[in-house]
């Protein structure tokens, strides 16, 4: 008997399958354009198109008006709202899903742990997208709602070292090496925040360091010369203090300019020829 159903089984498949060789199938794809039209299929998609026309998608139309039903709970439209922002996410349209992120938070749905996850992949878009407040800002409030929440940790450290806050990221990685104490991924932020620390303080050293040298050479510099400008007409010298503006002195009224440009006379203290020089004028101050 099972003999017999197997070979009626055979010769209906055998009928069936002869017919692809003399007919051709209605509702098959045409061999010029099968690719777009599996890429109109939701499931075969590679990208989602920007606008979506429910008479070229219809497919995608109903898909989007059954993750957009008001009349279902919060907490099913929050989850259907992130899986679409995961899913802009891996074609790495991170503006796109941050609306989506956005828009399931918005649900405000009784689930902690799933606004935690909103929050962090709101986080991970504004990181690619470069808002690292943004992302900073997510991520403390995901870490606010589920302090062991080990990708918010993660993105918290990493958002503060691209924004050279290293304590904060050292702290960030402190915090999630308590409840995760053998996270490498945390063990190498918190090393990588160390040496940033380390090298950004030995650079303010350095600079602190050049511009007190500066500054001394500055002083120095003052200390060491004689300023003055010349009335010819009364054969007098004005002295000038050189931390005075040079917009105060060309103010004075006896400063005259010459051929468009400001003149001083400039002499070293103690020198011989600035004593000569100075022998015999009139001089006086501002």
């Amino acid at each position: 008997m099972a003999s017999t159903v197997h070979s009626d089984s055979d010769d209906g498949m055998d009928a069936f399958m002869d017919k692809f060789k003399t007919q051709r199938y209605k509702n098959a794809f045409s061999e010029n354009d099968w690719e777009e039209e599996f890429n109109k299929i939701p499931m075969f998609m590679k990208n989602a198109p920007e606008e979506i026309d429910p008479q070229k998608y219809p497919e995608l139309a109903c898909l989007q008006s059954i993750i957009h039903d008001e009349d279902r709970p919060p907490e099913e439209q929050a989850k259907s709202l992130k899986d679409e922002g995961n899913a802009y996410f891996k074609e790495k349209n991170y503006q796109k899903a941050v609306v989506a992120y956005t828009a399931g938070l918005k649900k405000k749905c009784a689930d902690q742990d799933l606004n935690a996850v909103l929050l962090t992949n709101r986080a991970a878009s504004h990181f690619y997208l470069g808002n690292m407040r943004s992302a900073l800002n997510d991520a403390a409030a995901a870490k606010k709602l589920k302090p062991d929440h080990l990708k918010a940790l993660i993105r918290g450290a990493q958002c503060c070292i691209e924004l050279r806050h290293f304590s904060e990221a050292i702290q960030w990685c402190e915090d999630g090496l308590k409840v995760h104490p053998t996270d490498k991924k945390l063990r190498e932020l918190r090393a990588a925040a160390d040496k940033h620390k380390r090298a950004a303080e030995r650079d303010a050293r350095k600079a602190k360091a050049k511009e007190k040298k500066l500054h001394g050479e500055k002083e120095a510099l003052l200390n060491a010369i004689k300023l003055y400008f010349e009335d010819e007409e009364k054969e007098t010298l004005y002295r000038v203090d050189p931390e005075m503006s040079l917009l105060k002195i060309l103010q004075h009224k006896r400063y005259f300019v010459k051929a468009g440009t400001p003149s001083f006379i400039v002499l070293v203290k103690g020198s011989s020829y600035c004593k000569q020089f100075l022998s015999g004028r009139k001089i006086h101050g501002l």
